[in-house]
């Protein structure tokens, strides 16, 4: 029985044709990057044939999110400087939350929140393209958007329960479904071609220790995600504390010292990230 539910819930989340801008656009560029000969340029027409979408992704990528505030004005030099990964990273996310714009209005500034940090958290563990580890944290919660989109009444039990059960989200999830939005965001990533180091930090952020390939990013979400919480800034769907995983911090090789520089450039960049609801 439980194992026919997941099959017909995987079915209803990955029936995403209700997700506005996102199969259009994407399916072309999609196809256009996987041609040789197709240019920067070529995929740039394409992404600009939407003018929401693009002043949307203009207004990201200008963010201190991905560190070039102020500088990025096409869409051309958006992809030539962040790459096509990290753009299509934010064409997707803004497309989902865009659906329940209200709604979410608390989940998008936590992910909001979550990208900053970890941009901010890739940078001090020395990593290269702090924008891709951007892109995972904005990425990390798709899956309870998808499901508040496609089955609303799952949704509003998972809800219910937190606040009669008193649990966090994700182990609401789990009560109801019998598993939780990591597994979700597994799906969606398979199923939209994200590259595998972002897919397997959506489908870890939560037991990174259990990442197989990608550990550091994994690691990294980990952190901005239990970060953001503690700064309160948007919601995640609960106002539980979340437990920060020893194993992640190990990973990156932080000390307390090393949170506590994160969160005060977290403190500075999230006053402005707030101005980004859309």
């Amino acid at each position: 029985m439980a194992e026919d539910l997941k099959t017909s819930i995987r079915g209803e989340i990955l029936q995403v044709k209700d997700l506005p801008t996102l199969p259009h656009v994407l399916q072309k560029v999609s196809k256009l990057v996987e041609d040789p000969d197709a240019s920067t340029d070529a995929i740039a027409k394409v992404i600009s044939t939407d003018q929401v979408l693009s002043a949307k992704v203009l207004k990201m990528v200008n963010s201190p999110i991905y560190g070039f505030p102020g500088r990025i004005s096409s869409i051309q030099h958006a992809l030539v400087l962040l790459g096509f990964n990290v753009v299509r990273g934010i064409i997707i996310s803004t497309s989902v939350f865009d659906m329940m714009v209200q709604a979410m209005k608390g989940l998008w500034e936590h992910s909001l929140g979550c990208a900053t940090a970890c941009n901010i958290i890739a940078r001090r563990a020395g990593f290269e393209d702090p924008e891709e580890y951007a892109v995972a944290g904005l990425l990390h919660d798709l899956g309870k958007v998808v499901t508040a989109v496609q089955l609303p009444e799952v949704h509003a039990s998972v809800l219910e329960t937190v606040k009669t059960k008193d649990m966090t989200y994700f182990q609401a999830e789990k009560d109801v479904l019998g598993f939780g939005h990591d597994r979700i965001n597994a799906w969606l990533a398979r199923h939209w071609g994200l590259p595998p180091n972002i897919r397997e930090s959506m489908s870890r952020h939560h037991a990174p220790q259990m990442a197989e390939f990608y550990k550091p990013m994994s690691c990294v979400v980990h952190i901005g995600d239990f970060l953001v919480r503690l700064f309160e800034f948007g919601n995640s769907g609960d106002d539980q504390t979340a437990y920060l995983r020893p194993e992640a911090l190990i990973e990156l090789k932080f000390k307390m010292s090393d949170l506590d520089k994160v969160m005060d450039e977290m403190s500075d960049q999230l006053l402005e990230v707030s101005d980004l609801t859309f």
